[in-house]
């Protein structure tokens, strides 16, 4: 890697010719008049503009498809010397705004495309005292400024001699020189050699038109032999634009070397599989990560998905794979929703679906998936992943065990999976889990679910139809206000055990008061016996009794007792430590 500073001028050449060009990324947005403005400014006053980040072109690890910066004069067939991995934003706006003759392709600040040309207002340059938007004018294509609906004409630069009528020197010639010193003859001419003229634009060369032919632009280059991996850390590290490069947009790159569209092939199976509620958070990276993790299982060789193995994934493999995958993907999501997990809001873990889904490829292959003591094991190994929080940070060596551990432990009685036997809850987690961002919590909301939950009017079971339809979300039993007056402790009474899936009109009778005070309510609104609603509170895993009669504390322990058994069907595993010291002093009681 070396870096070092560039001529403005020389780099404005580069793009032009092609030397210079960019991944082909099909990435198409611009920057708007504002910031192009601000870009120039920049330029003009010296300040500096930040590194530009460039790859040697020829990497024998990365054939990117390359492409000429927007506006430029390649030819798409020139074989460039570099590629701009940053700064495409800034050299293409500086490319089009002061060197390039066209009208600049850009947009207002609401998004309007536009077309300008950008002129420096010699006096106003000069005037310290002057606003920057005053300094760099922005100007329509037609080079006149209208007003009345065009009917009115403010300021015509449409000829030389209406540039130097209103002392407008346009900036797209400020890097030629020639064509600048050709400009300002005929400028000091138009006044018949006026010193007063020749003076202040003698002033405006040495201040402002010479150290702009002169600035230098930090260049850092990345030569030929830097590994794909490493050009990938500078993809995601880099954001000067606003749009973050990811593993996805590489691989991309060096797939349209071979004529294919990633992108596209991508949106099509986006549509097509992963609209729905719960699918539609699995990103195009994650699909590349999850047949990168099913190619190399299927290969027979090391099983892996890091970063470097997906940029190293080859094209063969991806058409090989990819439609499987998809059907594997919504496989895991049906034994998903089987495990009454509805939507992605829900989902404990986004991250568990690509191995999930990996596996699920392989059982479907293999005409096992169907079978209930496969897909039992699969939940098996899914709850233990939720309910140990195995997933919340860098998982692809974990994904790697999965694929190879869960496929031996169903295919040749091997050994637990390493999730299931890395997998422990500590009971006091219950009253921790007092938000829906964790994975445990949406784990246990799931698992109520899965009881048969019922709506405590109506009696329907809380299936994929009503939990749509009846808007379904996570309420309090004993409700907040209630507790408050009563001056519950807040680690018990927000937590997860005093938390159930609630319809919203069954919640809207609950309001703020005693349970036994609503549970009646809800018996007049929904002309529901009272032995039947203590039949749909039950399925909630909640012991009606103690409802009815108010026993908060009771209420508190028997139902994390409830809450900790079903976690332990779920994940096959018993949880210790039910009675130890800590859980007593929490809980009040032991939970065994």
């Amino acid at each position: 890697m070396k870096t070092n500073d560039r001529p403005l001028t020389d780099l404005m050449k580069a793009v032009d010719t092609g030397a210079a060009q960019l991944p082909d990324f099909q990435r198409g947005w611009v920057w708007d008049d504002g910031r192009i403005r601000a870009l120039i400014l920049s330029v003009i006053h010296n300040f500096p503009v930040g590194a530009a980040m460039f790859l040697e072109y020829g990497n024998e690890s990365i054939h990117f498809k390359h492409k000429p910066i927007e506006g430029s004069h390649a030819d798409s067939n020139t074989k460039p010397d570099e590629l701009i991995l940053d700064g495409q934003q800034r050299l293409t706006s500086l490319y089009n705004a002061l060197y390039s003759k066209n009208p600049v392709h850009t947009t207002t600040d609401k998004g309007k495309e536009i077309e300008r040309f950008y002129y420096l207002d010699i006096e106003k340059a000069l005037d310290p005292s002057a606003d920057d938007e005053e300094v760099v004018v922005s100007i329509p294509a037609t080079r006149k400024v209208a007003s009345d609906f065009g009917r009115k004409i403010e300021k015509d630069l449409s000829t030389r001699q209406d540039e130097f009528r209103l002392k407008m020197f346009p900036l797209n010639i400020i890097l030629n020189s020639s064509e600048e010193q050709g400009w300002q003859n005929e400028y000091y001419a138009y006044y018949n050699y006026d010193p007063a003229i020749i003076r202040q634009f003698t002033d405006l060369f040495s201040k402002i038109i010479m150290p702009t032919q002169k600035y230098a632009m930090p260049v850092i280059l990345l030569d030929k032999e830097t590994p794909k991996e490493a050009v990938c850390q500078v993809f995601e590290n880099v954001n000067t634009g606003g749009v973050s490069l990811t593993v996805f947009e590489l691989v991309t790159a060096i797939f349209a070397m071979d004529d294919f569209p990633l992108r596209k092939d991508w949106e099509e199976r986006e549509e097509k599989y992963f609209s729905g509620d719960l699918l539609n958070i699995v990103t195009a990276t994650d699909f590349l990560t999850a047949l990168t993790l099913l190619s190399s299982f299927q290969s027979g060789g090391t099983v892996s998905c890091k970063k470097k193995d997906v940029l190293a994934l080859n094209l063969k493999s991806y058409q090989k794979y990819a439609d499987d995958l998809c059907k594997g993907f919504s496989l895991a999501a049906k034994i998903l929703q089987e495990e009454r997990v509805f939507s992605s809001r829900d989902l404990p873990y986004s991250t568990q679906l690509i191995p999930l889904a990996s596996i699920c490829t392989v059982l479907m292959d293999e005409n096992r998936i169907n079978t209930t003591t496969a897909k039992n094991m699969v939940k098996q190994w899914y709850w233990c992943g939720v309910f140990g929080e195995l997933y919340g940070s860098a998982n692809e060596t974990r994904y790697a065990n999965d694929i190879t551990q869960v496929i031996k432990w169903i295919t040749g009685n091997g050994d637990l999976p390493k999730t299931i036997t890395d997998f422990f809850f500590n009971p006091t987690r219950l009253l921790s889990l007092q938000s829906r961002q964790s994975a445990a919590y949406k784990g246990i909301m799931a698992l109520i679910l899965k009881n048969h939950a019922r709506d405590f009017i109506s009696g329907a079971e809380m299936d994929f139809s009503t939990y749509s339809n009846e808007k379904i979300d996570i309420h309090h039993i004993f409700p907040k206000d209630y507790c408050i007056g009563q001056k519950y402790d807040k680690l018990k009474w927000n937590s997860i055990v005093n938390k159930t899936p609630i319809s919203a009109s069954s919640n809207r009778e609950i309001g703020g008061v005693a349970p036994s005070v609503y549970l009646e309510r809800l018996e007049k609104k929904g002309s529901v016996l009272p032995s039947d609603l203590d039949g749909y509170v039950e399925t909630h895993l909640i012991d009606h009794t103690l409802l009815r009669s108010n026993q908060f504390q009771d209420f508190i322990i028997d139902r994390a007792r409830k809450l900790l058994h079903a976690i332990e069907v779920a994940t096959g595993r018993t949880i210790s430590g039910k009675d130890s010291d800590e859980v007593q002093q929490a809980f009040g009681a032991s939970l065994e």
